[in-house]
């Protein structure tokens, strides 16, 4: 697995006072798109729910530490194109610098709090989320705020494996050339 740093598992679990996007019922069909990098991978609908349960595994490979992982919320139309009801991002830099601290986490007990995210102008999270070692990956539960959408919150859970024996070289180390 040349170039790849983890193995992304994206639990998205719950959207909280979504939009109504169809009138004459008063509710919605939404589903979650996630993209990370090139890849797409989306949710089940559910049917005629504004705070839906999706409870979804979507899972995806990390290449590119910076490329943002992004969510968008729509809504399944049957004779149009489907509605778009919010959209959020998650920036994984987090978690490669948990990586990075700490490349060895097998001595680590699961439970093991890593570092503690604060909802700023650069994330979307609703409140405090903590990044967290269990046994193989590195995982947050969170709370995203969607943003372009009149309401809505998703609640979701990204779980990173990092891939055994990668190095990661950051912008501004130097490469250890073999003596």
């Amino acid at each position: 697995m040349e170039g790849v740093i983890g193995v992304l598992k994206l639990t998205i679990k719950k959207g909280t006072n979504l939009a109504i996007c169809d009138w004459t019922r008063g509710t919605s069909d939404p589903y979650v798109i996630a993209t990370l990098d090139h890849q797409k991978t989306k949710t089940t609908v559910v049917k005629e729910n504004s705070n839906p349960v999706w409870d979804c595994d979507l899972t995806m490979i990390i290449k590119d530490p910076k490329a943002p992982i992004t969510l968008t919320v729509h809504d399944k139309d049957t004779f149009s194109d489907d509605d778009i009801m919010g959209v959020t991002h998650i920036d994984l830099n987090p978690y490669i610098e948990c990586m990075e601290k700490r490349r060895d986490f097998r001595d680590l007990p699961a439970g093991t709090k890593l570092e503690t995210v604060q909802p700023d102008e650069h994330n979307n999270l609703v409140e405090e989320s903590h990044i967290i070692w269990n046994k193989d990956a590195i995982i947050q539960d969170m709370v995203l705020r969607l943003k372009n959408a009149e309401t809505g919150e998703i609640q979701v859970r990204i779980e990173i494996t990092p891939v055994e024996n990668h190095r990661l070289i950051l912008q501004d180390e130097v490469p250890v050339e073999d003596e």
